[in-house]
């Protein structure tokens, strides 16, 4: 078996940025289990729908917190750097995450 990397962490940042995120997903969660009783209740599929795309825009919106909070920190951070590698690394990994989907 392969070791696992460490996960990075970004220690320092905005509170209040962080706390909104965590909000958000905690929001998006509650709906999940709501939508999980729905199915298991056999409710209407069109209820169910308008509930999966409400979690949806939430996930959407904590996405785009989390890519500002990314982009005003850690992507500005290597940019003001003048490691060229390090400016490479941040924006490869965007743009692996856009253009493939990975996490």
């Amino acid at each position: 078996m392969a070791a696992r990397s460490k996960p990075k962490t970004v220690p320092g940042l905005d509170p209040r940025a962080k706390a909104q995120i965590l909000a958000r997903l905690r929001s998006a969660e509650g709906h999940l289990r709501g939508i999980l009783r729905m199915v298991e209740d056999d409710r209407y599929c069109v209820d169910v729908l308008k509930q999966t795309k409400a979690v949806q825009r939430a996930i959407d919106r904590v996405n785009a917190l989390v890519l500002d909070r990314h982009l005003n920190h850690c992507v500005s951070t290597a940019i003001r750097s003048g490691n060229p590698r390090e400016r490479e690394r941040v924006i490869s990994e965007l743009l692996d995450v856009f253009e493939n989907g990975h996490q």
